[in-house]
This record gives C-alpha cells, structure tokens and sequence, in this order.
C-alpha cells in the first residue's frame, strides 16, 4: 500500500556535508600552480565529476533538465543528486542521489555520525578523527509521502541495519514513488530517537539554502557518541 501524502511545510532544515566542499575555488588548485597544468587537471576531473557530468546531460539517472542553475548553492543542491553512493542510501539507489535531512540539527548530527563511525570501524581507525561539516539549512512547502506513524508495513522501510541490505525493501518503495511523481518522504530517523528525516527527490523542491554553521566531530572507532563531542567552529 502506498504511504499517505502529506502537505508539508517546514523551514531551517539541516544537511552536514563536509566542509571541504564548501571552499571556493578547485581544491586542484593546490596540486599545481601553472596555470596551463591547473586547466589540464580540471578537464580531467570534469571528465569523471558526477555533478558536472549531470549538470551536462550524461548521467542516466537524472535529466539536465531537473538540476538547478543559477541559484546560490545550485553545486550544492545538485551534488547530492548527482554523486549517489555505490550502494545508494535509504531511499535512492546508486544511479540517482538524494537531498536527506533533519528537520532538528540533532538529528543530522545523529545521522552523520552514525555513517562516520561506521566508516571508521570498517578500515579498522584505530585513532581519534577530526572533521568539520558545513549546515546548510533549506526549506520545504510542498507535499510529501508519509511514513511516520506506528503503522506496522512502514517498519521494513526503517530498519538499522545490516546495511546496505536493510536499504532493499525502502529502495523499491522509493523507485516505484519516484515513477510515480513523488516529491519525497518524511520518516522517522533510525539514529536518532524522535527526530524527524526528509529525503527530497527533486532538486528544485529544495528550497532557498543557505549556509548556516560550521561543526568540528570528534570520533573514535569504539567510543560511543555523545553531544559533547561535537562543537561549532568559526568559518574562517
């Protein structure tokens, strides 16, 4: 059965993306200082960049036509559709990324830490990790399939793990909206106790982003999350 549609709108929501992708600029920049050099390293890095190859027409899982251009923050929008994961995340698969989010920041951080500390323990990290990520707020006014609620068939969409296995059964519900229209979905976070999650499956629904604050994590493979181990840090 397909989940409800609710209206939904909601302001300052929170993505963590890390910060290197906020820097201005080409980070190649500081592979080479000739200039010539510099041109050659961007055609090549074009050349296997998601976002450039959507934003050109070239990926099969989302049209040119669907990205944003000419807006602030469009590379950041679009990189979340264009550059999905091999194994694709809770509700998209690997040929066509997502826009997820909290509508707390407790919960992004929640979110992100969770997948952080998992990659950690997979290489086998065995020390302290230090990261910044950038909070980029958006708004939503649109409406949205709903799987909140204690409604037993939603559970197979919410499962913690193993993952990517548990993504299968949300995966397809996820493809089978999308063929449908859907906007997106909201659904209770898996990390984080009441909070609340959006995952957006059109770029142009993600709404008037702007970038909010910078978060140092501090994370340790085995060492169990807590608050304190995150803080704000000023963008320099």
């Amino acid at each position: 059965m397909t989940p409800a549609v609710t209206e939904f709108r909601v302001a300052d929501t929170h993505r963590l993306i890390p910060s290197r992708h906020s820097d201005s600029g080409t980070v190649l920049s500081r592979l080479t200082e000739d200039e010539a050099g510099l041109g050659d390293l961007m055609e090549l890095d074009g050349a296997t960049n998601d976002r450039l190859l959507g934003e050109e027409g070239l990926l099969p899982g989302i049209g040119v036509h669907e990205l944003l251009y000419g807006v602030r923050y469009a590379h950041i929008v679009n990189a979340a559709f264009t550059h999905a994961g091999p194994s694709g995340g809770r509700f998209n698969n690997s040929g066509r990324g997502a826009w997820y989010c909290g509508v707390e920041r407790e919960t992004s951080v929640a979110e992100v830490a969770f997948h952080k500390l998992r990659q950690l323990e997979e290489v086998d990290w065995a020390e302290e990790e230090v990261g910044t990520f950038d909070d980029y707020l958006a708004d939503f006014a649109t409406e949205m399939h709903d799987v909140r609620g204690p409604k037993p068939r939603y559970r197979r969409y919410l499962k913690a793990g193993p993952i990517p296995e548990c993504y299968g059964e949300s995966q397809e519900l996820a493809a089978a909206l999308l063929a449908e229209q859907s906007n997106g979905l909201i659904y209770p976070s898996v990390r984080h106790t009441g909070g609340t999650c959006i995952v957006c499956f059109r770029p142009t629904l993600v709404y008037n982003v702007r970038r909010g604050k910078r978060l140092e994590f501090r994370l340790l493979a085995g060492r169990d999350f807590e608050d304190s181990q995150v803080r704000e840090v000023r963008i320099r």
